[in-house]
């Protein structure tokens, strides 16, 4: 089924009396890029969610945020963060220092400052945690997946009238490309009259408007136009996983075969539906940047 890359999810589990939250976003990116946000007493959790969720998302920014919610009664460890307390009591012995103070620096001065305690379980009852974590996860990813389908199917229904607007500009430009060259004749006559009567020479002209029929031949493009179209309303319908980098390339190759026709037809009608086709294809092209 066809996927966005854009898309939001959230799961939740219980465990020992503590709630565990996962958040995963998702947004547009070439490639797969997955951000893990845990606590830091989980950070030994960090590579089995991103494995978990690379299994699910081939392509796009993910970004995961795991919160844990105590329950009461929940027994944790309180640390004291040595490093800052001492760099706190240099700091406030410095500040004495300079302002000439006679007191003392006390505990309560100290206590005022922030992010002295860390509260936080033991490393053994947060290893015992990665069942719930998994179970809220997989539900985050269960909603992820449904909602970038959701917008997926709405891309593709989307895509696929756009598409049909673009085979509609390629069969206008194949009724126009044979009457390129009659058009080029009658404008190579019409010069010619004018340059005064006598001096066409109609094997001359005929040589003329062959070798411009030549020049001027899009058939290939054309081929190839329709090929391409196909192959995108293929991937649209089919079931074989991620085709975002497969629609991409296609969409490039459609600029380079309408390109192509349009310098090579030298007209002014199919001039106007080249410039046609590339507005409706940027369109297009826009579209599938968010398709997985």
């Amino acid at each position: 089924m066809l996927r966005s890359m854009t898309g939001y999810g959230r799961g939740e589990a219980l465990a020992g009396g503590r709630k565990f939250t996962v958040e995963v976003r998702s947004v547009n990116h070439r490639f797969c890029e997955i951000n893990v946000r845990v606590p830091r007493f989980l950070l030994a959790f960090e590579d089995p969610i991103r494995r978990l969720v690379a299994a699910h998302v081939a392509r796009g920014r993910v970004d995961v945020y795991l919160t844990v919610e105590e329950g009461e009664g929940n027994l944790s460890t309180v640390k004291v963060d040595k490093v800052l307390v001492l760099a706190y009591y240099k700091a406030l012995e410095e500040v004495k220092s300079i302002l000439g103070l006679p007191d003392a620096i006390k505990l309560e001065h100290l206590l005022s400052l922030p992010h002295l305690f860390a509260t936080e379980p033991s490393s053994e009852e947060a290893a015992t945690w990665w069942p719930a974590v998994e179970e809220a996860l997989k539900a985050a990813l269960a909603v992820l997946t449904a909602a970038r389908e959701a917008e997926g199917e709405a891309l593709g229904r989307d895509l696929l009238a756009r598409l049909a607007r673009l085979e509609q500009i390629v069969a206008a430009i194949a009724r126009r490309a044979p009457e390129v060259p009659v058009a080029y004749r009658r404008r190579l006559a019409d010069r010619v009259a004018e340059l005064g009567e006598g001096l066409a020479d109609p094997v001359r002209l005929a040589q003329e408007v062959a070798l411009l029929a030549e020049r001027a031949d899009i058939t290939e493009e054309l081929v190839r136009l329709r090929s391409h179209l196909a192959q995108v309303k293929d991937c649209l319908g089919g079931g074989g996983g991620p085709v975002g980098r497969r629609l991409d390339f296609l969409a490039q190759e459609m600029f380079r075969e309408i390109n192509t026709a349009g310098a090579k037809a030298q007209d002014e009608i199919i001039a106007g539906l080249v410039v046609d086709f590339k507005t409706e294809l940027e369109k297009v092209r826009e579209q599938m940047q968010n398709i997985e």
